[in-house]
Parts: structure tokens; C-alpha cells; sequence
């Protein structure tokens, strides 16, 4: 990986070179990404739209999520699992998602499984596995964000044992880094925060 420092913007603001341009990146960087988010329903839409981006550009997601947020309901579980076979075919012809037949029934299995659990069990679970955050100094540069840890592997495999689909080690990670369980801003970043 070539090693890439934060960088300073227009604005005067370092940030990690992904989240300089387009808009979306900088406001998604700014505003959302490494802050924690909790909640069994904004957790399922992680979750989720990690899924759809697997081998997408993330910036693909980003400018769909308006229409993903339209075509599952807001991401509320309890919704999309009652998502039936008509729905399905109603999302495969939506333009304003992603139309891959996997992922969209992954999305509606998942939803189906994580309504069976109990309120607050999604969070409770995926936190479980935020790692000590003493012992992760601050990267400087993107060569130091690791693709995978420790535990994105164990989180991906839990989830898989609790019959989540579309969550390998790497998407694991990316859902860890998005949620704030590990602050992979680059330490010179505006929005490392303390």
C-alpha cells in the first residue's frame, strides 16, 4: 500500500486523503464516519450498505443511500422482514439501489434473522467487539489502517454463526471503522477528534 499523510483542504482542514472530494466524501467523513453509532436499525443499515458496496466504490454507495434508505424502509428491521418475494422483485427493478440479487436477499435474510433477537442484541453484539482503543495509537498515514484485524475476523465469524450473510473480515472492518469501534482517522486528521 502506498503510504498517503492526511491532507490539507480548501478549508484549511487536514483530513485522510478519501474524505478531501467529492462533497459526499468530505461530509460523510466530517460528519459520520469513526463516530459511534448505536442502535440495532442504524446498525442494520451499516451492515447492510457494507454489504452492497463489496466490490463497489464506496462513493457508489454514498450517492445511492438516499434510494436505499427509500427501498428498505428506512432500514428498520422489523420492516424489512416482512419484505416478501414481491418486494424483492420490486427492489431488483430499482434503479436507485444497487440490483444484485445477493445482496438484496442477504439484506432481507439478515433483516429476517435480526428480528428474531432480542431489542439492543445487534449493538450489544457488534460492540462486544471493539477492540481496546489504548492499545491503537493513532495511524499516521493510510499504509498503517490495517484491511483486517482480529476481531473483524471473530465479528465476521459471530455474525456468520448467527446466520448474517455478506459479512467477511474485511467488510467486518470497514463496518468497525464506519461505526466508530476503532477511530482510523489519521492522526493529523481534523476529525480524529481526542
Amino acid at each position: 500500500m502506498t503510504e498517503t499523510l492526511a491532507i490539507t483542504g480548501a478549508d484549511g482542514l487536514a483530513r485522510c486523503p478519501w474524505g478531501l472530494t467529492p462533497e459526499v466524501y468530505r461530509t460523510y467523513h466530517d460528519e459520520e464516519w469513526g463516530r459511534p453509532v448505536r442502535g440495532d436499525d442504524a446498525l442494520f443499515e451499516r451492515i447492510s450498505l457494507e454489504a452492497f458496496q463489496s466490490g463497489l466504490s464506496w462513493l457508489t454507495i454514498l450517492r445511492r443511500r438516499p434510494g436505499f434508505r427509500a427501498a428498505f424502509a428506512g432500514f428498520e428491521i422489523a420492516a424489512v422482514a416482512r419484505f416478501t418475494e414481491a418486494d424483492a422483485a420490486r427492489l431488483l427493478a430499482d434503479p436507485g439501489i444497487i440490483r444484485n440479487r445477493l445482496k438484496i436477499e442477504a439484506t432481507l435474510r439478515n433483516a429476517a434473522v435480526i428480528a428474531g433477537w432480542a431489542e439492543g442484541e445487534l449493538t450489544e453484539l457488534i460492540w462486544s467487539f471493539a477492540p481496546d482503543p489504548a492499545g491503537r495509537p493513532a495511524p499516521r498515514s493510510t499504509a498503517e489502517v490495517p484491511a483486517t484485524t482480529a476481531e473483524s475476523v471473530a465479528l465476521a465469524k459471530e455474525l456468520k454463526r448467527r446466520g448474517i450473510r455478506f459479512v467477511g473480515p474485511t467488510t467486518a472492518y470497514a463496518l468497525m471503522q464506519a461505526c466508530g469501534l476503532v477511530n482510523d482517522h489519521l492522526g493529523d486528521c481534523h476529525a480524529r477528534g481526542g
